[in-house]
């Protein structure tokens, strides 16, 4: 069962309805990148999608069970750590072609904003920053639950998506096909499935 009610968000509920195990939640946690995936996906060519991800990444995320609003996070992204199942492609990306890794090592997301949506449906938008540029976006995360490990850590799991259009942060480069169109789509889809470990 969810520790998150699933009461409609158009319904209002009781002043008295508190659930302890939401509140129970509050708390500073540290992502687990062995258990956590920070990707995107591309279109290529216009007819298929390239998935990818990042291997290396640290965060930390501060969850107010009490009141959702009041939560933050705050992700770093080594892009050298891109893997996308090909080396020639890898290294592509990590060229002056794209992110530029070594002017420009790390990404960062620092959220500005949370929401509770009702259920376990969650909206967080905040500062991302890639080649030096910083913009907003918006994130929206499905809560997967709370548990214990068999090692005694206290654990929170998230899904979350979002989209971004690559240009705005001066990611262009791209190649005509014969066909028409461009070897690399604009917008980029964002994913992630987050395993955080509650600090004692």
């Amino acid at each position: 069962m969810s520790i998150f009610s699933r009461k409609n968000s158009t319904e209002t509920a009781p002043a008295a309805a508190v659930n302890p195990d939401l509140a129970a939640l509050t708390g500073e946690y540290t992502l687990d990148p062995a258990h956590s995936t920070i990707g995107f996906v591309a279109r290529h060519a216009m007819v298929t999608n390239v998935k990818g991800s990042f291997k290396d990444f640290t965060g930390t995320l501060h969850l107010d069970g009490s009141d959702p609003s009041k939560s933050t996070a705050s992700i770093d992204v080594k892009m050298d750590s891109i893997e996308t199942g090909s080396a020639d492609r890898d290294n592509h990306l990590k060229s002056s072609d794209f992110f530029r890794i070594d002017e420009h090592p790390t990404m960062t997301f620092r959220s500005t904003r949370a929401e509770a949506l009702g259920g376990d449906e969650y909206r967080i938008t905040g500062d991302l920053t890639i080649l030096g540029t910083t913009k907003p976006i918006t994130i929206d995360l499905e809560f997967n639950g709370a548990a214990k490990d068999p090692f005694g850590n206290e654990r929170v799991g998230f899904e979350g998506k979002a989209q971004i259009v690559r240009s705005e942060w001066g990611l262009t480069w791209n190649a005509a096909l014969e066909t028409g169109g461009v070897l690399v789509s604009d917008k980029i889809k964002l994913v992630f499935d987050i395993s955080a470990i509650k600090q004692a």
